[in-house]
């Protein structure tokens, strides 16, 4: 609500109040003898009452801070005020006032019948005027009809005429610069150009506001939707420069240079721009080729003033140059929507609220800033979007923000932004929701849920796990707090992320309460999004919750890998001294190793094949061929890992009950089988065989390894010198 301060100089003389009462609690007051007009309304009846450092005049009920009450607020520093009559025989001199004893903060209504006045010495006086007062800012006083004055520039005159009709005088050359034409507004979907003429924004792409080329210079404009598809909002502001680091102006009097910067009343230079924030938003100065340039946003209204106009483009300029001045390459922030009429909306109440720049207070700066172009953006935006989230007083506010810079009138709007702007993500924006401001979601980005009836994204499944994600805005538009929801295990809470306010829940088949349910060839794993449900809790004002989501998997079988031989054998041949001899593996599916595997022979998992070493060039009466390892690897490389034994010492590998060794160090000949398998924790690939053998002398020694029972152990063995032959043979699926 925009609660104008209005500073008044009042000089009438007046007796003593014909009577007096001092008021320290709340109290309801009748002033029908003097009613009040408070925006366009007359009042008959005021409720005042304190709060700590306020004292609060209102005119439809009590002050509260949750309510959209239309009052005035005065310092409090006694904890009370006096309210009087005073009666000259003079319908027109009647009058009631509510002074804070010892303040000298002079406090009045959008006209001069209601105001408040202390003398020096801490009375009362107080009058009820049938005219206007003119207001001047700078100087904390207000001017009487028909009569003019001076800055304390002493070059800027306020002049208010018989009628309270306020206007501006300067003794310099700008006396000849006709104001609004300096002046650009951007609220809402609307511009106003310096020539007064409007237009708005229908989509929500980026548009060029000003742009000095010769400068190196663009004042660039974002437009984004709120609770509408259909109604675009200027979102924020960028100062774009050919050199140096652009400035963004966001939500919530954020700034953007590059990274975050911290802002205050004193003014920071960056990039030759002097930026400074207050309680209202964030101002920005520049010079452009000598000509000031004043920024002013805050949140919702976007204010342009050059102190001298200059040649510049964009919407500023003209703002019917919108396709020209339209930035975005992206074609899709200019698809239209229509969303369906908001039948809560009353076009007469409308026109009534706009009006409203047509009388006290704003009237006294109807003939410096045309309100026209004001109003009308106004009505194009509030007979399509509800007067909501702040939107009632945002036109008021942009024409009062106007007057303030052009003529020194001063409308105090004791109204600031939402607090919850500073930590709204991309698709949020700062609303309402239930009586409370926080973040809402963007209605294109919301529609993407809501025309399915979800609150969130499909479940996420991967192998025997699965994520579901909700809106984390959506939530509380919905009434639902997000700390109150578990799955069926109420130990399992979601995570939400503090940048894209997502709350994300995790689980697996075996965890967190999931069940487990196959249906013929599909196994189904099922959860739930629930409220917290205590036995402790007498009432709850939470609705229930109940999101359920599942996973199918196809029921597992027994997975078969098959394996082919790449070649049919492997021959090699070696010399060892004076022997010169072949040296060949071969594999049968088969004891009797009369099946020998070739290239199109399927192998499965877990079947047992035969090995077959044998030589040929030796003399099995000198020599016999021992095997003395066999071991199998992914690699081609013997050396790669990981490496599986088969074969150790000449013995099979204990651990594997599958290996059997037959005719080891009996003649030039031996064999062993193994149950084919693969290496775990990969895909299906190569399983490489790779054996070392070597001769060994027979003389009146035996040359097979010793592998009976727990006795095993390495016979020493007397081997034909030479290297050890080695041959491998590989399998791939």
């Amino acid at each position: 609500m925009l609660l104008p301060l209005l500073f008044l100089f009042a000089a009438a003389g007046l007796t003593d109040a014909t009577f007096q009462i001092q008021i320290t609690e709340n109290t309801q007051v009748n002033t029908s003898l003097c009613p009040i007009t408070y925006y366009g309304q007359e009042y008959t009846t005021i409720y005042i009452n304190f709060t700590g450092e306020h004292m609060f005049v209102c005119f439809n009920g009590y002050y509260n801070p949750e309510s959209n009450g239309d009052c005035i607020k005065a310092p409090n520093t006694e904890n009370g005020t006096y309210f009087g009559l005073n009666d000259n025989n003079n319908p027109s001199y009647w009058s009631y006032v509510t002074t804070v004893v010892q303040s000298s903060v002079n406090t009045t209504t959008n006209d001069a019948t209601f105001y408040v006045l202390s003398n020096i010495d801490g009375t009362a006086q107080s009058v009820c005027l049938n005219w206007w007062i003119c207001l001047l800012h700078f100087s904390g006083f207000g001017v009487k009809p028909g009569t003019t004055r001076q800055s304390l520039d002493n070059c800027t005159s306020l002049i208010c005429s018989n009628t309270s009709v306020s206007s501006t005088k300067r003794c310099d050359s700008l006396s000849n610069v006709t104001e609004t034409n300096r002046l650009c507004t951007v609220t809402g979907p609307t511009v106003i150009d310096s020539k007064g003429s409007l237009n708005s924004v229908s989509d929500r792409c980026e548009y060029t506001l000003l742009q000095d080329q010769s400068a190196g210079f663009t004042l660039k404009a974002n437009f984004l939707e709120r609770r509408r598809r259909d109604v675009s909002f200027v979102d924020s502001v960028t100062l774009d420069f050919s050199q140096g680091d652009d400035i963004q102006l966001l939500q919530g009097h954020r700034v953007l240079v590059s990274s975050p910067v911290t802002l205050s009343g004193s003014v920071q230079t960056f990039n030759g721009v002097g930026l400074s924030k207050d309680q209202t938003g964030v101002t920005a100065n520049i010079s452009l080729n000598g000509s000031p340039v004043s920024l002013f946003f805050d949140g919702t209204t976007a204010q342009i003033y050059m102190d001298v106009p200059v040649n510049l483009k964009g919407l500023c300029a003209d703002s019917s140059s919108s396709s020209s001045s339209r930035l975005s390459s992206d074609s899709s922030c200019q698809e239209q929507y229509v969303d369906p009429a908001d039948d809560t909306i009353n076009s007469t109440a409308v026109i009534e609220q706009c009006n409203i720049l047509k009388s006290a207070p704003f009237s006294s700066c109807n003939a410096v800033v045309d309100p026209e172009p004001y109003m009308a953006a106004c009505r194009n935006t509030l007979n399509k979007y509800p007067a909501v989230d702040g939107l009632r007083c945002q036109f008021l506010k942009a024409y009062a923000k106007a007057c303030q810079k052009i003529t020194h009138l001063f409308f105090s709007a004791d109204h600031p932004e939402p607090i919850c702007q500073d930590k709204c993500s991309d698709h949020e924006f700062c609303g309402d929701i239930h009586g409370n401001t926080d973040c809402r979601c963007r209605a294109i980005y919301a529609s993407e849920y809501t025309e399915q009836n979800r609150l969130g994204g499909p479940t996420v499944c991967k192998d025997n796990t699965a994520s579901l994600t909700l809106v984390g805005c959506l939530l509380k538009e919905n009434g639902i707090d997000y700390t109150h929801l578990h799955l069926n295990d109420k130990t399992c809470t979601g995570v939400m992320d503090p940048e894209s306010h997502m709350l994300k829940f995790n689980f697996s088949s075996d965890s967190c309460g999931t069940e487990v349910t196959t249906n013929n060839s599909q196994v189904i794993f099922t959860n739930a999004v629930v409220t917290r449900n205590s036995s402790s809790d007498l009432i709850t004002r939470q609705d229930k919750v109940f999101i359920e989501f599942s996973c199918s998997h196809p029921t597992p079988e027994l997975q078969n890998v098959a394996f082919k031989i790449i070649d049919n054998w492997i021959m090699i041949v070696l010399q060892s001294g004076e022997w010169h001899y072949s040296l060949t593996m071969k594999a049968y599916s088969d004891a009797a190793q009369t099946q020998l595997l070739g290239s199109n022979s399927d192998v499965r998992l877990n079947q047992k094949i035969w090995i077959v070493l044998e030589t040929n060039g030796l003399d099995e009466e000198v020599v016999s061929v021992v095997t003395d390892s066999c071991w199998a690897t992914s690699g081609n490389s013997p050396s790669s890992s990981p490496r599986y034994d088969l074969i150790t010492d000449g013995c099979a590998n204990a651990a594997d009950g599958t290996v059997e060794v037959m005719g080891n160090g009996q003649g030039t000949s031996n064999s062993f089988s193994f149950n084919m398998f693969e290496f775990s924790g990969k895909e299906p690939s190569e399983v490489y065989l790779h054996c070392q053998l070597q001769l060994c002398v027979k003389e009146n020694n035996s040359c097979e390894p010793g592998c009976s029972g727990s006795a095993r152990r390495r016979r020493s063995l007397r081997y034909r010198r030479g290297a050890p032959a080695l041959i491998s043979m590989v399998w791939t699926p």
